[in-house]
């Protein structure tokens, strides 16, 4: 049976083969103009004197494209303590189009093998590292928030303090709530906020991460408060992009309004993202 780290690093190969160039081009460039009509011509390469030809020029942003995708797959690699031979990957590739590679179909098979349970076995003791760690400085974090005036601890181990209480009553469960959100993780890195993008969240309350389903209930429309979510009430162990595992979470966050369930049914909101749902919250 095919190693899962070679049928994987294969199809991402042809990902990067098919799609970096573009990829990376957007980053550094404006925009691009919209395709010509079928009955134009096609967009020229631009020409650059180290080539003689497109098609020398094509087959070099090629190799380039990968060989900067492979450069960022070793050095993540390294953060997880595993150390591949730069030279001995060109080599590998350089005998195999020329039909010359030292190792059978088989080495090559067996030996991907195991070195994909070695870098699943790296990535999962730094998890478990990364995780503990996280866990004891988020624990230290609430400690010292917990002292602050006005900061109050639920039995689920939620920290709040409402900044602003607002008026009427509080949301439940079942209710939209439209909100105003900055998400930090303790050390202040900010991973998502509203005002920066310029439009309020609504979601329903009882469709986000718990730490949210039940802050949200200790203020009221108008009002403001800070929420220092334990992961257990979060992502937990795993975390998610831009989020480390078992992070203990600060939002600011300003009530602006609470639509029970039957209006919100009748007037349902665009804008249905929701912390539980994005890879950011």
């Amino acid at each position: 049976m095919k190693s899962l780290f070679k049928v994987t690093l294969l199809a991402t190969t042809m990902a990067v083969a098919l799609n970096a160039p573009l990829a990376m081009a957007a980053e550094s460039a404006p925009a691009a103009a919209p395709s010509a009509p079928a009955d134009q011509a096609p967009p020229q390469v631009p020409k650059n004197a180290a080539f003689k030809n497109d098609d020398q020029q094509s087959a070099y942003a090629l190799g380039a494209s990968l060989g900067r995708y492979m450069e960022n797959s070793l050095k993540e690699q390294e953060k997880l303590g595993v150390t591949l031979d730069k030279q001995q990957l060109i080599s590998g590739v350089q005998d195999a189009f020329a039909g010359k590679s030292k190792l059978s179909d088989q080495e090559i098979e067996q030996t991907l093998q195991v070195f994909e349970g070695r870098v699943k076995g790296a990535a999962q003791a730094k998890m478990e590292k990364d995780a503990k760690a996280n866990s004891e400085k988020g624990e230290a974090f609430a400690a010292k928030f917990a002292k602050e005036k006005g900061v109050k601890k639920t039995e689920s181990g939620l920290l709040y303090q409402v900044e602003k209480e607002g008026t009427g009553s509080v949301p439940t469960d079942s209710d939209t709530v439209v909100v105003n959100y900055k998400g930090t993780l303790i050390d202040g890195t900010e991973f998502d906020n509203s005002y920066t993008r310029g439009e309020p969240l609504s979601f329903r309350l009882d469709g986000v991460i718990p730490g949210w389903t039940e802050g949200l209930k200790h203020v009221k429309k108008g009002g403001k408060i800070k929420l220092v979510i334990p992961p257990d009430l979060a992502y937990g162990k795993n975390g998610v992009p831009g989020i480390p595992p078992n992070s203990t979470l600060v939002f600011d966050v300003e009530l602006l309004d609470i639509k029970p369930a039957a209006k919100a049914d009748n007037n349902a909101s665009s804008s249905t993202e929701a912390p539980a749902d994005s890879q950011s919250k």
